[in-house]
């Protein structure tokens, strides 16, 4: 059974009504609970003026839910807020059911979508630090004397032995992702070696970013109409036009009021946006709250410092939209930031969103050279025709003389002992159309 508050005086700053609010937060919940694997018996709707600080929605209306509930055969209720354990526990003893918020529905949800080692850990890390305030109160049987020696007297409550307990699972958890940490910022350096720039796909959940993924890559990663299905990152190659090659890295998809605590817990997860060059912002534009999912994602971005960072606004599922909206959106403003109109499902603009990362990505430029190399080196050829693009090329007796655009990293480390370097005499400069 779904539970809904809403205020009369919204803090999101929406423009609807309070009613209208709490029910795309129940949309929003149902598809949670869904994911999560629950059957849907019922749905409750308060409008309030304030949280009731002791039972959330007040006394008379948790007799009703529990009404409800009894009616529906529903054993589990699901309220849409982040309950506090003072409510939480009043909750469950008015009505009898078991009760969990928002956050331990998200957390039950990653914690069934986690597969790597470092998930895992990020997740058990998450749940533990929200169950450690909510011990008090838990049953009867938290409050018994402990047992054996050095118990005796007042003794210790296992209230306290679990509160302990806890708290060094979750500095052997720490100490664990801090080891992932570390590993990851040693990738990186190594990847950094040879400069390989990272695109990171942020948005909101269900927005589509790995079907976007899978359509740039050619990677098989999971893809699903649930919401968070995706939870792990994973990192591909991708091949520019102008032959550079750059990671694209897939991240676990942002939702409103994301818990500080799940974005704490991970934090080496989300260090990928933190050290991408360029990110693509991926909104599903046929969802009509797609206006409110973007400020969501500009909110965690912000939180996560790297709101200024250079970013390409990508308006997925556009084969959804009739023709005169996809007009609207493109003769809008981006705001400073281009915006694509892209269909990951079809493949429509996934051209033109490559030339558009390959234009606004900050590192390795491609720059214009003249290189001499011979005919026998084959390994320096092969690396100007797999990794730039050549203009043009003539044989020189034993050398091949070569125009290309090659990135800059590749000029440097590799072929600057070939670049024909200018004379102080007067030489042949090149202009437009390849005339000389």
């Amino acid at each position: 059974m779904l539970v809904g508050v809403s205020l009369k005086k919204s803090s999101r700053g929406r423009s609807l009504a309070a009613a209208d609010l709490g029910r795309d937060g129940l949309a929003e919940l149902e598809e949670l609970a869904h994911s999560a694997g629950a059957e849907i018996a019922a749905s409750v709707l308060q409008v309030r003026e304030a949280l009731d600080p002791a039972t959330l929605v007040g006394r008379g209306k948790l007799e009703e839910i529990r009404a409800e509930a009894r009616l529906r055969k529903a054993p589990l209720i699901i309220v849409d807020q982040n309950l506090t354990p003072v409510q939480l526990r009043n909750m469950e003893k008015v009505t009898d059911c078991r009760v969990i918020d928002r956050t331990q529905l998200i957390l039950d949800i990653f914690a069934a979508h986690a597969r790597t080692r470092e998930g895992q850990l990020q997740v058990e890390l998450a749940q533990l630090n929200y169950l450690l305030p909510r011990l008090t109160g838990r049953g009867e049987e938290l409050s018994r004397l402990g047992g054996g020696i050095g118990t005796r007297g007042p003794g210790e409550q296992k209230l306290e032995t679990d509160r302990r307990r806890i708290r060094d699972r979750v500095r052997k958890i720490k100490d664990a992702i801090e080891v992932v940490r570390r590993q990851r910022t040693t990738r990186r350096r190594s990847r950094q070696a040879v400069p390989l720039a990272t695109v990171a796909l942020v948005g909101y959940t269900n927005a589509g970013k790995s079907t976007l993924f899978n359509a740039l890559t050619s990677a098989d990663v999971l893809t699903s109409s649930q919401m968070f299905a995706t939870l792990d990152p994973t990192i591909r190659g991708v091949r520019l036009p102008s032959r550079r090659r750059v990671l694209l890295s897939d991240t676990v998809g942002f939702l409103r009021d994301l818990p500080p605590g799940l974005i704490a817990a991970f934090r080496a997860t989300l260090e990928e946006v933190q050290e991408a060059a360029l990110i693509l912002h991926v909104t599903d534009i046929s969802d009509p709250q797609h206006a409110e999912h973007d400020a969501e994602v500009l909110k965690v971005l912000a939180d996560l410092g790297v709101q200024d960072r250079p970013r390409l606004h990508v308006l997925n599922k556009s084969d959804r939209l009739a023709e005169p909206e996809r007009s609207l959106l493109q003769a809008a403003n981006g705001n400073g930031h281009p915006r694509l109109l892209v269909s990951a499902a079809t493949g429509e603009g996934l051209p033109e969103l490559l030339h558009e990362i390959d234009a606004h990505m900050p590192v390795d430029p491609v720059v214009r050279s003249r290189l001499r190399i011979p005919v026998s080196d084959g390994r320096h050829l092969s690396l100007v025709h797999g990794f730039g693009r050549v203009l043009s090329s003539e044989l020189a007796g034993e050398d091949m003389l070569i125009e290309a655009e090659v990135p800059q990293s590749l000029l440097q480390r590799r072929l600057a002992p070939f670049v024909i370097r200018p004379h102080s005499a007067p030489v042949e400069i090149a202009v437009d159309k390849g005339t000389k």
